[in-house]
């Protein structure tokens, strides 16, 4: 096997490159990563080639003799980057992919950014049947681009293909900062926007959690994945007979429910929450599909999540790096 990885630098692209390399049932197989900015740690098994991916003949260059292909990289808000990678760099891996006479599988990753996840109402639990609703911002639409195009390759070229779909990527310490009131917040919500700052300054100074209010004003419901169950869904994905052509949701069995998040930080830190209303709507990104075909299972739940993420204490070797915002 011959697999070659976008992304490979980033929070993902580590954590599976490790958990690959570390596989015995993977032994002999060569990854591939094409690197833009950043370069992956020398390893035997692991070869880069750098360029952009925007660049039909790098991406030419990076597919030849691969067997897979697995696309990963990404770009937030900027608009100009996101096609690029999303447009032009799925578009020329795609065109590669399906010429070559080694190509066997490729492999994308999404984001539930592409049914509007906590910014989109649904009225019953978000499968892969579920319309795609995306929320404004050239970022969710990126992501349906990538998994339309995805799905066009299956119908005009009859590619072998598979589409995991995942929510907000959680590892580290990530979650403790995504419940702060302070500076040192990741990803959202943004406070500016819902608290004043006096509130969310005096929030901070005692310690208090947040328990967000979706629209209804009934605790949030939001959905997340731990960084290692995402890279144990790709490694099961990868020639499974079951995965071809197909798309599945890759979250944890339940949503966060912040309500049940603050009482057990209550219980088990004496942290306190204040309910804050937010104009978002409570989703069940439903992954009972993966579950089946894939036998995948989550090892991360939401008081698992929680607990990892206020146990875990930096080394001075473990600057903290936010990949990007949310």
């Amino acid at each position: 096997m011959l697999l070659l990885v976008t992304g490979a630098t980033g929070k993902v692209g580590q954590v599976l490159l490790e958990r690959l390399l570390g596989d015995p049932r993977w032994a002999g197989a060569t990854i591939r990563a094409l690197c833009h900015n950043r370069a992956v740690a020398a390893h035997p098994w692991v070869e880069t080639i750098h360029g952009s991916i925007a660049d039909a003949d790098t991406v030419r260059q990076a597919v030849a003799g691969c067997t897979h292909v697995l696309h990963m990289a990404t770009v937030k808000e900027d608009a100009r980057q996101a096609m690029d990678v999303s447009v032009k760099g799925m578009f020329w891996l795609l065109e590669a992919f399906r010429t070559s006479p080694t190509a066997r599988q490729f492999l994308l990753v999404s984001g539930d950014c592409a049914v509007g996840h906590c910014f989109v109402a649904y009225d019953e639990p978000v499968t892969e049947t579920s319309e795609r609703r995306p929320y404004p911002g050239v970022y969710a639409l990126s992501k349906v681009l990538e998994e339309v195009m995805l799905e066009q390759y299956y119908i005009q070229y009859g590619i072998n293909g598979c589409c995991l779909r995942a929510p907000w990527i959680m590892e580290k310490d990530d979650f403790r900062h995504a419940l702060s009131f302070g500076p040192d917040q990741f990803g959202g919500p943004d406070w500016d926007t819902l608290i004043s700052p006096a509130d969310r300054a005096r929030h901070h100074a005692e310690g208090k959690v947040p328990v967000l209010l979706d629209s209804r004003g009934d605790p949030l419901k939001r959905n997340f994945i731990h960084v290692t169950d995402l890279a144990e869904a790709i490694v099961s994905a990868l020639d499974h007979p079951r995965a071809s052509r197909q798309l599945f949701n890759v979250a944890m069995n339940r949503p966060v429910d912040y309500a049940a998040i603050a009482a057990h930080l209550r219980a088990s830190r004496g942290l306190a929450g204040v309910r804050i209303r937010t104009p978002f709507h409570s989703n069940w990104l439903d992954n009972s599909k993966a579950r089946q075909l894939l036998d995948w299972e989550p090892g991360y739940d939401p008081i698992r999540l929680v607990d990892a993420a206020f146990a875990y204490q930096r080394a001075a070797d473990d600057p903290r790096k936010v990949w990007y915002a949310g």
